[in-house]
């Protein structure tokens, strides 16, 4: 049936006219480019714990302020962790904004399972995507964990692994300052760390097997 437009009321005419160009725009899902994932083991009480560091670099048309959630599986275990805008960290390298966690944990600090893992983001139209990351980390630790002193402003490491930087944190906790460190012995003095430094610890990193171990802070003012 042909329809003449010519005989129908002119807000029916409008009607017909933004229909076609309403349906025509869809909404777009989000985007993973790459993804991430690095082991980091902790001095628990009574034994080394494990938690993942997961990133995921993408983006969403509207913006990184439409995306909603993040989600890690462990397909075969049936594991489920979710990341939500308000937990989530965010930050930026080289003009990539990348959104993710350094907490990701089992219930009773187990160990994680390796493996496949399967990420799925979520922007707040509700459009979705998902993309796979394989973490075959080694099941037991390659070194020994790092031990880390400080006595009268002479610090010493122990520790096997090939890159070693102390992590400096203001009096709130927030991790404010990242050294290197090219000795094992000196003095904390030496390394000119910001005023805001209240504590510091012993960050170490294996990058062959994407593994790192941080020690317990200890204060230096």
């Amino acid at each position: 049936m042909k329809i003449n437009l010519f005989k129908l009321p002119v807000y029916w005419i409008l009607i017909l006219l933004i229909l076609p160009a309403f349906f025509s725009c869809s909404r777009s899902e989000p985007r993973i480019h790459h993804g991430f994932m690095e082991l980091v083991y902790y001095s628990g009480r009574d034994r080394i714990e494990e938690r993942f560091t997961f990133f995921v670099l993408s983006d969403d048309e509207e913006g990184i302020e439409n995306l909603a959630e993040l989600y890690l599986f462990h397909d075969r275990e049936g594991y489920r962790w979710l990341i939500s805008t308000d937990d989530w960290v965010v930050f930026t390298e080289q003009d990539r904004t990348w959104i993710g966690s350094r907490s990701i944990a089992m219930s009773g600090n187990n160990p994680l399972p390796r493996g496949q893992y399967r990420a799925v983001l979520i922007n707040k139209s509700g459009e979705r995507t998902e993309r796979s990351f394989t973490f075959d980390g080694p099941e037991r630790p390659p070194h020994p964990f790092p031990l880390f002193s400080l006595i009268d402003d002479e610090y010493s490491i122990d520790s096997q692994y090939p890159v070693n930087h102390f992590i400096g944190y203001d009096q709130q906790g927030r991790a404010v300052e990242s050294i290197i460190l090219t000795e094992r012995v000196g003095d904390v003095r030496d390394l000119r760390l910001s005023s805001s430094v209240r504590t510091v610890a012993l960050w170490a990193e294996d990058p062959e097997y994407h593994i790192s171990a941080l020690t317990d802070a200890v204060p230096i003012r």
